[in-house]
């Protein structure tokens, strides 16, 4: 460990909390619980644990407001992380060894751990120095958001316990940027994973029949290509769009057939959609009953998942959360950059039952490696991240 961090109490708590391999999939939570217990306790915050789902807990730290009436403000961050490839990794990834330029490896710090850790530092610090906050702060830290968060944040935010917390506002996790600037996301695309089933006339290899499954599965992988293209298009003819900004068409999985010489009776494709925040749901539906219909008899489509139209949380001033946490960042001269989220987070839950949510991980000059080999983050960036929150968690909790 760099002899320059080693001895930071703050950095400790990371590496601690790094340490511990709550990696997908089958986790067991109880040695993350009770680290994030003992920090609980430390610092002076109340918790309550939370199963919606067995074996899997929410813990949920309390900091009581002067005028616990009024809405809540939540810091989100989720205890999962994915899967590794240790021989592909510099260090092992649960060391969260310290370079000697301050870069922590390990898996999860950058997605998420560092942001979990880096709330309860500010707390910590502004516990000590005596501040007192108007709104009552929550503290979060869900179970397996890095495969969906089915059974952690989904089910959570329709609960009673849930309801009861009187949310707000909330933060959860944005992205590191390589650049200056500061990545925040106010929106994301709604996921839609779909599976075209094409039956046809099956026969013999050697001949050619007509009305076949393959015929059909070529004339969608077609429309669906197709209009991947189009949205390539419109990504390339403007700078500043980014990936959230369009709508992205994957093909994923072909399976089906029986053997190499039987033309298979059913042929099945599948594709994984990110729709743009633009898009009106209903029409890009209708347009795949359209292009199933064209396909021929028996082309049929099921949604293995089809996330819901939420509304993006407004970043101008009928927004006071917005208002002051852009106070504090101008404050502090961060630059920020805002964008649609390109893949999924849990604030999408948060905003699905009209809370509105903004996703921040303040990791500047840092290359993105969420999910890569040595994942790292550098300790300075860490460091400097806990100023922030120190700073912005009194500005949204005192409007």
């Amino acid at each position: 460990m760099s002899t320059a961090y080693k001895n930071n109490p703050a950095v400790v708590n990371f590496v601690e909390y790094l340490r511990i391999p709550t990696v997908q999939p089958n986790i067991n939570y109880d040695e993350c619980i009770n680290f994030l217990k003992k920090q609980a306790n430390e610092i002076g915050l109340e918790y309550q644990i939370y199963e919606v789902v067995p074996r899997k807990p929410i813990i949920v730290m309390t900091w009581v407001g002067q005028d616990p009436k009024l809405p809540s403000i939540l810091l989100n961050s989720h205890m999962d992380v994915v899967p590794v490839f240790e021989n592909s990794w510099t260090y092992p990834p649960f060391s969260a060894h310290i370079d000697e330029d301050g870069k922590i490896y390990a898996r999860g710090s950058q997605d998420m751990k560092c942001v979990g850790i880096q709330y309860l530092e500010a707390v910590r610090k502004l516990k000590q120095a005596k501040v007192e906050l108007k709104r009552t702060l929550h503290v979060s830290f869900v179970p397996d958001e890095e495969i969906g968060g089915h059974d952690g944040m989904e089910k959570f935010v329709l609960t009673d316990e849930f309801k009861a917390l009187n949310v707000g506002f909330a933060l959860d996790e944005g992205m590191a940027n390589p650049t200056d600037e500061f990545i925040i996301f106010n929106g994301e695309r709604s996921i839609w994973q779909i599976h075209v089933h094409c039956n046809g006339q099956p026969g013999h290899g050697s001949l050619l029949l007509p009305n076949t499954a393959g015929e059909k599965v070529r004339y969608i992988i077609n429309k669906f290509m197709d209009m991947r293209d189009e949205q390539k298009k419109i990504l390339e003819s403007n700078k500043k769009f980014t990936i959230g900004d369009v709508t992205t068409i994957n093909l994923t999985q072909i399976y089906g057939g029986v053997q190499s010489n039987v033309v298979p009776e059913k042929l099945t494709v599948v594709f994984d959609v990110r729709l743009a925040v633009t898009v009106n749901h209903e029409d890009f539906e209708n347009k795949i009953k359209q292009w199933c219909k064209e396909a021929g008899d028996g082309v049929t489509f099921e949604f293995e998942q089809k996330n819901p139209n939420v509304e993006c949380t407004k970043t101008d001033d009928s927004n006071p959360y917005w208002v002051a946490f852009k106070g504090a960042c101008d404050a502090m001269k961060l630059k920020l950059d805002c964008r649609i989220f390109p893949g999924g987070t849990d604030s999408r839950y948060i905003r699905r039952v009209g809370i509105p949510a903004i996703g921040f991980s303040p990791m500047n000059n840092t290359p993105v490696l969420l999910h890569d080999h040595d994942e790292f983050l550098k300790a300075d960036i860490y460091l400097r991240g806990i100023e922030i929150y120190e700073k912005l968690i009194p500005a949204i909790a005192n409007i």
